[in-house]
């Protein structure tokens, strides 16, 4: 175990496997790590796509490389809890917060490498825009999902603007509306597109939310849908270039509404659409953002430059994948 030089947490999640699949591909299992918490049933499968790879809980992976029985070299930081309905703020505080400091405390003191998930839920209702060149402390997230991301970047600032160590490369990624294979366990957090496929296979209708603003139309709410096979594009080349450091945005740039991406998903299944509006649960009203937008000049000016897959063309591709999965049982 200690000639493992890569190491992927949140490896049987969505973001994170889907990044593990990339790396094997590149690089010997010897040299991987997945950890996750013990993997659940309906997660096993995204795990299936590396073969071969190690795997430790999250737990037992953090005491070896405090212990010193690890020294990866590289630490893609993807696993945290990520329900935005969250509401027990010491378990989010003990996953996504201190978990995350001890990880990067580890690669500062170590001189190692780490890029992790930050979140666009850190933006809030974006009253002062999605611009990652904003000061971070201007930021006020809507729930306590991005509270405990949000905090983590402010932390890691702070750290910089004491002057202590730093990792040999620190990236944080404000992920904004990511979809995609390896989705299917998230359950109520899953995409639009997985929900979609699945209520029009069940019942050909797609139910969306009712607006409760009067500035925006049923269905009009606008995100920044992006595909996560180009979430794994711009990661490998974060990987690729270690004198990159920052916290950025990753999405696509242009907001698209939700009737947008469903009526992308019936054209995918050959179908006319047909979406019935529905009130808003009343846990998510207040902490809805009804627009999300990332701008992306601060990634291409580090130089990672990526060109994002259209929202229609992605929609397809996925849809292809979830009908073959269908078919297959898989």
């Amino acid at each position: 175990m200690s000639e493992v030089k890569i190491v992927v947490t949140g490896a049987a999640g969505f973001i994170g496997s889907r990044l593990l699949a990339d790396l094997s591909s590149r690089h010997p299992a010897a040299d991987l790590l997945a950890v996750d918490h013990p993997v659940i049933e309906t997660k096993r499968a995204n795990l299936g796509s590396a073969p071969g790879v190690m795997f430790l809980g999250h737990s037992d992976f953090i005491e070896a490389l405090e212990a010193g029985r690890l020294d990866p070299r590289l630490i893609l930081h993807m696993g945290a809890c990520s329900s935005t309905t969250e509401q027990d703020w010491g378990f989010l505080a003990e996953n996504n917060l201190r978990y995350s400091q001890r990880l990067w405390s580890w690669c500062a003191a170590r001189g190692r490498r780490l890029i992790y998930a930050s979140s666009a839920a850190t933006y809030g209702d974006g009253s002062d825009g999605f611009d990652d060149a904003l000061p971070i402390r201007r930021l006020s997230p809507l729930n306590l999902y991005g509270r405990s991301k949000h905090e983590f970047d402010l932390w890691v600032e702070a750290q910089a603007a004491a002057g202590r160590p730093r990792p040999a490369q620190s990236v944080g990624l404000k992920f904004f509306n990511v979809f995609g294979s390896g989705e299917a366990h998230k359950g109520r957090m899953a995409s639009m597109v997985f929900h979609g496929f699945e209520q029009i296979r069940s019942t050909g209708c797609v139910r969306l939310f009712r607006s409760h603003r009067p500035d925006y139309a049923d269905g009009g709410q606008l995100r920044d849908f992006i595909y996560v096979d180009d979430i794994v594009d711009v990661v490998a080349a974060l990987v690729a270039d270690p004198a990159v450091s920052g916290l950025f945005n990753l999405g696509t740039g242009k907001a698209r509404s939700f009737r947008d991406l469903t009526e992308a998903v019936f054209a995918a299944m050959g179908l006319p659409p047909q979406i019935e509006y529905v009130p808003m649960p009343e846990d998510l009203q207040g902490r809805y953002q009804y627009f999300t937008q990332a701008t992306m000049r601060k990634l291409a000016d580090a130089g990672i430059r990526y060109r994002p897959t259209p929202l229609e063309d992605a929609v397809a591709r996925y849809v292809a994948r979830l009908a073959t999965a269908g078919r297959t049982g898989t």
